[in-house]
C-alpha cells in the first residue's frame, strides 16, 4: 500500500534553481495565453449537448481523442472515470440547467485504480488519523466497472437523459475507444 508518505510529493525538478516551481509555469503559460486570447462568445451550454465522464489520467487528451473543439461538451474527470455522488451532481447540472443531453463513460487500460483496494482508506486513516468519507471505488475488472456506471447513470432519479448513455475503454496504447456492451 502507498500513501502519501511514501510517495515523493514533488516530482523531480518541480522547484527549479530560480525558486520557481511548476505552477509558477502554469501561470507564466497563463499569462502568454491570455496576452493572445480572444472571447470566443460562447455560451456555457456544449454545443453537442454531450457530458463526458472521464478518468484525469494524464494520457487521456480527450479533445484530441474524440475530435471535441472547446465548447462542444462538459468534460467531468476523476481518479477512474468513475461515476460517484458528485459526478451525478454535476451530470444533473449538466443536463437540467445546460442542456445536455447524451452522456459518454470513458474508462482506460492500465487504470491505477486497478491496482488499489479499499484498504487505501484505512491506510490514510492511520497515517492522518482521519478515515475519509468517501469511497476509493477501486475495480479489478474496468468493464464491469464502466458497466457499473452506465447502471448508476441510467437509474439515477435526478437524471433527465438516460436513454443515451454509453461507455468505452480507452486503449492507452493504441488510442482507440472499445465500445462496452451494458448487459
Amino acid at each position: 500500500m502507498t500513501t502519501s508518505a511514501s510517495v515523493p510529493t514533488e516530482p523531480e525538478g518541480a522547484i527549479s534553481r530560480d525558486g520557481s516551481t511548476v505552477t509558477d509555469g502554469l501561470v507564466a503559460a497563463n499569462q502568454r495565453y491570455a496576452a493572445a486570447f480572444a472571447d470566443p462568445g460562447m455560451d456555457a451550454r456544449p454545443v453537442l449537448h454531450v457530458a463526458v465522464v472521464a478518468c484525469m489520467d494524464a494520457r487521456l487528451d480527450l479533445h484530441a481523442a474524440l475530435g471535441l473543439e472547446l465548447g462542444d461538451c462538459h468534460t467531468i474527470r476523476n481518479a477512474g472515470g468513475v461515476v460517484t455522488d458528485d459526478v451525478i451532481r454535476s451530470l444533473t447540472i449538466s443536463q437540467r440547467a445546460l442542456g445536455t443531453r447524451s452522456v459518454a463513460l470513458i474508462h482506460h487500460t492500465g487504470c491505477g485504480l486497478e491496482s488499489l483496494t479499499e484498504e487505501f482508506r484505512h491506510d490514510l486513516e492511520m497515517e492522518v488519523g482521519q478515515r475519509p468519507a468517501w469511497a476509493v471505488e477501486a475495480f479489478r475488472d474496468v468493464e464491469q466497472d464502466v458497466r457499473q456506471s452506465m447502471q448508476r447513470v441510467r437509474t439515477s432519479p435526478f437524471l433527465l437523459h438516460t436513454d443515451d448513455v454509453r461507455g468505452f475503454v480507452f486503449d492507452v496504447t493504441t488510442g482507440l475507444l472499445r465500445e462496452i456492451d451494458p448487459a
